[in-house]
């Protein structure tokens, strides 16, 4: 059994000790340890992976780490590494985002579960199709936005989705949305924020010469293109490529970063710290 412990607290002598002599005692076997001490707030934060030995499950693993749990005031989470992670996908009309993520999926470097594919568009219906994944297609006018959102909270619930990838779908969740789904919906962004923000980018990089174009991948918050970043890359242009050139660069970039920042995320890499992220590699 293959487990994955993270937690959060107020940083004090003793506690790596505390939890790894528990595991010990349990007979596990750690198999990989990260850790980080934020020296502004206090605050350690640790993942740890270990194998235990079976009969075992979470609950039991839960029961034992409880007291250690409560004597660091820990926020402590702990996840079957077995079971997949359920992703839902939303999509517009670029879908070179999605195609990645779909691929990284199949060929087995992203171990997650697809478990629905969600457009204001019918553009990707065949990809969804041909994949094996219910596509559900609700265009979004101001007059319907809320009723479309309680259709995609169905959804999560129905599907017991644990993470929505925004892949460059490109409405704006609303603010009650965004807050109920905190640490749960990863949206790419076409930019190295926080530059060159809103509709045009890669426009706004090319009138100002950029030798440098990015993506951000982030969690999404109520304050758009605000929330805390995951992972970003760069690519370099030159003055003799055209804007079609730069969009084309941006895309690439995009799925790569997009991908990258689901696949820490489903692999609980990512602690929330603030309005700043601590990835683990």
């Amino acid at each position: 059994m293959q487990f994955i412990l993270t937690f959060s607290c107020p940083d004090q002598p003793g506690i790596v000790a505390a939890v790894t002599s528990v595991l010990a005692e349990r007979g596990a076997d750690i198999t990989e340890t990260h850790q980080f001490s934020n020296r502004e707030s206090g605050t350690l934060f640790m993942r740890l992976a270990f194998n235990a030995p079976a009969p075992g499950n979470l609950a039991e693993i839960n029961t034992i780490l409880a007291p250690v749990a409560q004597r660091f005031d820990m926020k402590m989470r702990l996840h079957d590494a077995a079971v997949l992670p359920r992703i839902i996908i939303m999509v517009s009309r670029f879908d070179h985002a999605l195609l990645n993520l779909l691929y990284q999926v199949r060929v087995g470097w992203l171990k997650a579960d697809i478990v629905a594919i969600v457009s204001n568009h019918t553009d990707s219906a065949a990809t969804a199709e041909q994949a094996g994944i219910p596509y559900y297609c609700w265009p979004v006018t101001k007059q319907n936005k809320a009723e479309q959102e309680d259709k995609l909270r169905t959804l999560i619930k129905e599907t017991k989705a644990d993470l929505v990838v925004l892949a460059r779908y490109m409405q704006v969740l609303s603010d009650s949305l965004s807050a109920e789904l905190s640490g749960r919906v990863i949206n790419i962004h076409h930019s190295f924020l926080p530059s060159f923000k809103g509709a045009k980018p890669y426009h706004q990089a090319y009138a100002r010469g950029v030798k440098l174009i990015g993506a951000t991948a982030h969690y999404v918050t109520a304050d758009l293109d605000e929330g805390p970043i995951i992972e970003q890359e760069t690519a370099r242009v030159t003055h003799n490529l055209s804007v079609e050139d730069y969009i084309a660069t941006g895309r690439g970039v995009e799925s790569q970063v997009l991908a990258r920042a689901v696949k820490m995320h489903v692999e609980h890499r990512v602690m929330i710290n603030g309005h700043r992220t601590v990835v683990f590699g």
